[in-house]
């Protein structure tokens, strides 16, 4: 009976990280840019997890799908949006130097 309680609880702390995605994890795997590249796209999300927070990192997911958006931000002249991308690029530069 312990065996089997104690094989469950490992089966579970193995597959539990995988099940949870986070949305950059999700529109990356989904993008053409990353063909499905599921352990950078993981990699990605983990900086995200890290850097950003959960609202940001939705608005983060948005870009793979309307790259155009990305361009809007960076250009907007709101103090939300460019406190938004200077978030968003610290994110950006840690995952490229940790996700390489």
């Amino acid at each position: 009976m312990l065996n089997r309680i104690v094989i469950a609880a490992a089966a579970i702390m193995m597959t539990a990280p995988l099940a949870v995605a986070g949305p950059i994890d999700s529109a990356c795997v989904r993008s053409e840019r990353a063909r499905g590249n599921a352990p950078l796209c993981g990699c990605i999300q983990q900086v995200a997890n890290q850097t950003l927070s959960r609202s940001d990192q939705r608005r983060a997911a948005s870009f793979f799908r309307d790259p155009h958006e990305a361009q809007e931000v960076r250009m907007s002249k709101s103090d939300r949006d460019n406190a938004f991308w200077a978030r968003y690029k610290r994110f950006a530069s840690q995952a490229e130097a940790y996700c390489r």
